[in-house]
């Protein structure tokens, strides 16, 4: 048999022959960046937030009012005691007169107060028993109105002890004076004196006899137009100098 060289040589080419792909047909790399999280989170540092420093000035002073401290009509206002805490407040107010009615004598350093600021103190001891053992004399009430409605002591500020019963019923029986129905009377009555509120107290001011002020006109607001200093020149009540320390 004759062993074709040729062809056996071009068989041979034919099977080393590379086929290259074109640029085409080239495979493209993407190159991917991995990144490796953290062993540990990272924890930002705490902030500590202060808000902007405040500038005092020392000349402002702080107003506290005494407790239960309210407006009864202009002019007219009612409170507990008041201490020295208070002294700052109650200067902004004024104050010509003040209606005591304890009978326990008024406190040096609130007589100091009143005589360095030119305030006249008006004392009607009232005894602060409680029921069943209430005793609100009817003619002290009346002397202590006397003052109240007299323009030429306002500002004046009536107090007691907490500012609640013996306050509650002089106020009460002013009320009645400008014509208030008994249902806000005792309304206004029990708004300060809350859970302490007094049968006694309610019944004295239903009773109260207004007919010696039934003379005089008596406006809603009685600092504004009465004048009652003109009708009571002399006023029987008790005022409360300081004698001695």
């Amino acid at each position: 048999m004759k062993f074709d060289h040729n062809l056996h040589q071009e068989q041979q080419e034919k099977e080393q022959t590379v086929v290259i792909p074109s640029e085409e047909n080239m495979c493209r790399t993407i190159e991917v960046a991995i990144i490796e999280p953290p062993s540990q989170p990272q924890v930002l540092p705490a902030v500590k937030l202060t808000p902007p420093p405040t500038t005092v000035n020392d000349d402002e002073e702080m107003f506290i009012p005494p407790l239960n401290f309210a407006m009864v009509d202009n002019g007219i206002f009612r409170s507990g005691f008041p201490n020295s805490t208070n002294f700052s407040f109650l200067q902004s107010l004024s104050l010509r007169s003040i209606i005591y009615l304890c009978p326990e004598p008024y406190p040096e350093a609130n007589m100091d107060f009143l005589m360095a600021n030119g305030i006249q103190l008006y004392q009607f001891g009232i005894d602060g028993a409680k029921e069943p053992f209430v005793n609100i004399p009817e003619d002290t009430i009346h002397e202590a109105l006397k003052v109240v409605i007299d323009a030429r002591n306002h500002p004046l500020l009536i107090h007691c002890k907490r500012g609640k019963h013996r306050t509650g019923c002089l106020v009460g029986c002013l009320r009645k004076l400008q014509r208030w129905c008994l249902t806000s009377v005792f309304d206004e009555y029990q708004r300060f004196a809350a859970a302490k509120a007094r049968i006694s107290d309610q019944r004295f001011m239903e009773l109260f006899d207004t007919s010696s002020f039934k003379h005089l006109p008596m406006p809603f607001s009685c600092s504004k137009r009465i004048r009652a200093h003109s009708l009571y020149p002399d006023s029987a009540c008790q005022r409360t100098q300081k004698q001695g320390s």
